[in-house]
């Protein structure tokens, strides 16, 4: 691999730069979550405030496979890739239930709102993978293809559930597929696991292109990469078009770009995934200031993830004060979420205001612990935050 690609400590530049730009991205996501503004509509301004920050969760769980591949291929070991993801995964489920959960809410009433959220989805992931990686690469990355592809397949399992167990195990099944059925009580499911599985396998397997030689490497990426783009295009396209024209209904490229995320659609994924591919080989010799933001925010996504929500908050209860005198936690009580009175909610260039404000800070955080990190090998477990 080239030393374009690779830094001095054995990390792939171009991953860390790509996961950096989809780490901070969500966070105007979930700034708009705390102000209040709609998850999308016909407001242009809104719509790709929302739409931008799709990428983040298809281009994270996708290249978190392909962290494991590489992670493997550096030991050398499939049982402590293995173990590694087994432990780092049932930490992530931890903490999504405890620390992420308080932090989005700031309240410990946890059986009236738990939220099995995109780091829960996550950790259960990296544990399914535990499971496959002693399997072959290629067959590894094929069956999250076919996971994701096929994933409507997987709707169809609670009809085969004898019904004396229903009631139970069509409950557990709403965390793997949606299904029409009744989640377990206490817990709102956000991300299923079906076809997010099929999207950390298929990572997974990429990982292997990623050891190709630099210009095969490159080529392989923009030919996967913009290839799913346009299928999307197109076959999103023909959707539209096939049926009938509504009076009221959005224009073509909403129609078009607000494709289906929960759980995540085909046409979602190749939509976001595409172009996350396809960037890898332009981002490969990117230098400068920004390209270091990037990069230190790649370096340590979980770290900037555990900071960034809580930051968020405390700074919604900073700008409720100002502009209210109240910081009106009670908006927050089942956050992400959250419904505000459009008289209270703020304005989109607000938002924008306190998403840069926050990640400046963000940045300074990232730096020091990216610093600590690598100036304390000895501390095995930083390797899990």
């Amino acid at each position: 691999m080239s030393s374009t690609t690779v830094s001095g400590t054995g990390r792939i530049d171009s991953l860390d730069i790509v996961r950096g730009v989809v780490m901070m991205l969500m966070a105007i996501d979930h700034v708009r979550v705390y102000s209040g503004l709609p998850a999308g509509g016909t407001d242009v301004g809104i719509f790709f405030t929302r739409w931008v920050t799709h990428f983040c969760a298809p281009a994270f769980v996708f290249f978190a496979g392909t962290s494991a591949f590489l992670y493997g291929n550096k030991t050398q070991n499939i049982k402590e890739l293995s173990r590694f993801l087994l432990t780092r995964g049932a930490l992530l489920i931890v903490l999504e239930l405890t620390v992420i959960r308080f932090g989005w809410t700031f309240n410990f009433n946890y059986s009236s709102f738990t939220l099995a959220g995109v780091i829960w989805m996550i950790g259960w992931c990296m544990i399914l993978l535990a499971l496959m990686v002693r399997l072959n690469t290629v067959i590894i990355g094929s069956t999250g293809l076919l996971i994701i592809f096929l994933q409507q397949l997987f709707s169809y399992v609670p009809a085969i559930i004898p019904d004396a167990l229903k009631s139970t195990l069509g409950g557990v099944w709403e965390f793997f597929y949606t299904s029409g059925g009744q989640p377990l009580p206490g817990i709102t499911i956000l991300y299923v696991l079906i076809p997010w599985i099929g999207v950390m396998a298929a990572g997974y397997g990429f990982g292997k292109i990623l050891l190709l030689d630099p210009p095969r490497r490159r080529r392989l990426c923009l030919q996967i990469g913009i290839t799913a783009f346009v299928l999307f295009v197109v076959i999103g396209s023909w959707f539209i078009l096939s049926k009938p024209a509504e009076a009221d209904a959005p224009p073509f490229l909403f129609q078009l770009l607000n494709q289906k995320k929960y759980p995540a659609s085909q046409l979602f994924l190749m939509m976001t995934l595409g172009p996350a591919i396809a960037l890898l080989p332009f981002v490969e010799r990117a230098k400068g200031r920004l390209a270091k933001v990037f990069t230190t925010f790649g370096r340590v996504p979980f770290f900037y993830y555990l900071l960034h929500i809580p930051l968020i908050h405390l700074s919604a209860w900073l700008v409720n004060l100002l502009l209210v005198g109240e910081i009106n936690q009670e908006w927050y009580t089942s956050a992400p979420f959250v419904f505000i009175e459009e008289s209270s909610r703020w304005s989109l260039a607000l938002l924008y205001v306190v998403f840069i404000l926050d990640v400046t800070i963000l940045y300074f955080a990232c730096r020091w612990y990216a610093r600590y990190k690598s100036n304390h090998p000895e501390k095995k477990w930083l390797k899990f935050i």
